[in-house]
């Protein structure tokens, strides 16, 4: 164990080492759980190199920034942008500045997601995922990691969770994608399939490999191509003067016509969210229209009506086929690389199959069979807190499809350990200083059961007789000796740390909520009787029953449930109050020299542009399971 030297109000380690960098970004970055999670990691001489982190919002940036800017000193960008803006991959490329990235991480929201035909909610995380895949697709990391929630499983019966794997799997490898379009073209005779099918599949699958503003070059000439089939059929089917004025076959033009457009109908869609957004348009006599005018700009809803314009024609004979080519060819184009591969796989023949499902198996650039459900517990958090992993392997990397436990069932970290050491404050408190705490007054008889709860811990958070308390880890930092942390402060906003007013001390985030006497009363009632339920009946008796329902009592000796963005949904376990952003901070894993800066909370709308620090701790992925992620990355990676 490293020589820990206590400095005046910070925490400094001696013998930074050199070793092997691994390089990593972290997108939808949020506090900081991937990035702290990976900067603790190591395995033999590697060690990850912090590059770039990016989110949308201001708040976040400030938190990085103090953090690994000033705190580490380390030389890292963050790009505060819209991922989903046109110029987003520019200015990344950009202040990456031609270094290489070997692991991507980031937790996209994919909760919006819905598949086609189904209604869509339309707001701003719609597609963050696609654009997520993007920025694999231009990286090519070695391996990437894409955190969710765990609802992404079940969601639609599973077909989002198959549709993300779908999407995955079709990110190609451009040096192999020239091989296969020539292998297609030389063995068309050998498809037992359309020869304007298998063109139009050629130009997709073409598609897949391109880049930036190429990809809507490629799109507008796939729908050019499409539509000259359609031009030259319209006079076969319809006379000329009707075809002007023809309803049906007018839909089919102008559908051509906004499939041309998909770059210029995404920004138009992604400003009116926007504008939907601010104005809360929801639950009210507005929202439908809203929608529906948005269900028209996705090319699922355009073709949609296409192909109802087509069966509305009525169109038979030898036209017929041609019609059924067209609706054909707009399918493909909405379709995925693998939707391709599975036609072409199915329509090949017996002299040309093996080798088609040979050239197809080394397209993919990613291999991943199935997401894996993460519980922080298994990974030395003292939380019960599910997530959804999905740890995208390069095919010339070692497959990883799980992230072995740190430790076992009957060795996770309790609440207690995490947070006996804070338990000082009364209401509406702060400290800017850790203070003594003496069990045995705080406890009396029952102070040997409390004693009983604490364990020696490694880093990790297995038990270890040489180890360290949890609470101590969490003071002292579990970032190593490569790293030299210097003292922690915090300010309100960049303005504040432009003009360099910086709050020193040595404990930060750990301030009680101001709360009256008719709440702690209540408090005080739902924590003696052990949960809201069980208090109901007293808490109505005294004239202290509310609306809220979702208390969450805190165990001492048992797992904290999963930490959410609201405080006042948790009861700390020994006094009648809510937990404070620190504390919440201990439960997620965080070390006590992180802190989160501006704002401490926020209500009502304002949620939706300000992430204040309990938004930040509650939306974070927690540090030790990123970092037993990041092990078993560096375990392996070539």
């Amino acid at each position: 164990m490293e020589e820990i030297v206590l400095m005046e109000n910070s925490v400094v380690k001696d013998g930074v080492g050199s070793g092997i960098p691994v390089t990593f970004v972290d997108l939808f970055a949020g506090a900081g759980g991937f990035s702290e999670g990976f900067l603790q990691a190591s395995y033999s001489r590697k060690y990850f190199k912090f590059l770039l982190a990016s989110d949308i919002n201001e708040n976040c940036e400030l938190t990085h920034i103090v953090r690994y800017n000033k705190q580490l000193g380390l030389d890292v960008k963050f790009l505060r942008q819209d991922i989903t803006e046109t110029d987003f991959l520019v200015k990344l490329l950009a202040d990456l500045d031609g270094q290489k990235v070997d692991v991507l991480c980031g937790g996209p929201p994919c909760q919006s997601f819905s598949l086609a035909g189904k209604r869509r909610k339309y707001d701003k995380k719609d597609d963050l995922f696609s654009h997520y895949l993007e920025v694999i697709k231009v990286l090519q990391p070695k391996y990437f990691v894409m955190e969710n929630v765990k609802g992404i499983l079940t969601k639609e019966g599973g077909k989002i969770k198959e549709m993300i794997i779908n999407k995955i799997n079709s990110i190609v490898d451009i040096k192999v994608v020239g091989r296969l379009l020539d292998f297609i073209s030389k063995n068309k005779e050998g498809m037992h399939m359309d020869g304007f099918i298998v063109d139009c599949l050629v130009k997709k699958i073409n598609i897949e490999r391109l880049t930036g503003p190429d990809v809507e070059k490629g799109k507008e000439l796939y729908i050019k191509a499409v539509g000259l089939r359609f031009k030259q059929l319209t006079p076969k089917i319809v006379a000329y003067k009707e075809s002007k004025t023809d309803c049906r076959i007018n839909t089919i033009r102008h559908g051509f016509s906004l499939l041309g457009r998909t770059k210029e109908l995404f920004r138009l869609q992604k400003e009116f969210i926007k504008e939907k957004d601010l104005c809360n348009i929801d639950n009210d006599y507005y929202v439908d229209g809203f929608n529906d005018f948005l269900d028209m700009l996705v090319p699922e809803a355009i073709i949609s009506q296409m192909e109802k314009a087509f069966n509305d024609l009525g169109i038979v004979g030898e036209y017929k086929q041609e019609v059924w080519r067209i609706i054909e060819a707009l399918h493909i184009f909405i379709g995925t690389f693998d939707d391709c591969v599975r036609k072409l796989e199915i329509a090949a023949g017996e002299n040309i199959i093996g080798e088609l499902e040979k050239l197809i198996s080394g397209i993919r650039l990613y291999r991943i069979k199935k997401p894996f459900i993460a519980n922080a517990s298994d990974y030395g958090v003292p939380q019960n807190r599910e997530r959804v992993l999905f740890i995208g392997c390069r095919k010339d990397q070692h497959f990883i499809e799980t992230i072995p436990p740190t430790v076992k069932d009957s060795e996770k970290v309790n609440v207690f350990e995490a947070l006996y050491d804070l338990d000082f404050l009364g209401n509406d408190d702060e400290t800017l200083d850790y203070k003594a705490i003496d069990l045995d007054r705080q406890y009396g008889e029952k102070a040997k059961d409390m004693y009983a709860l604490l364990l020696k811990r490694n880093v990790a958070g297995k038990p270890s007789v040489k180890g360290k308390l949890f609470a101590q880890w969490a003071r002292e930092g579990r970032l190593g000796a490569r790293y030299k942390v210097t003292a922690p402060f915090y300010v309100r906003d960049t303005m504040a740390l432009a003009n360099n007013q910086l709050n020193y001390g040595v404990l930060h985030n750990h301030k009680t909520s101001k709360q009256n006497g008719d709440v702690i009363k209540r408090l005080g009632i739902i924590l003696d009787k052990g949960g809201y339920d069980e208090a109901q009946e007293k808490l109505v008796a005294e004239g202290l029953a509310s609306d809220k329902r979702n208390y969450n009592v805190l165990k001492a000796g048992c797992l904290s449930p999963t930490i959410l963005t609201i405080q006042d949904d948790y009861i700390h376990y020994n006094a009648p109050r809510s937990l404070t952003v620190r504390e919440m901070a201990r439960i997620q894993s965080f070390d006590d020299s992180f802190v989160f800066q501006g704002k401490r909370s926020t209500g009502g709308e304002k949620r939706k542009m300000e992430i204040p620090q309990y938004t930040l701790v509650g939306n974070a992925v927690p540090p030790l399971m990123a970092k037993a992620v990041a092990t078993e990355l560096l375990k392996y990676i070539k």
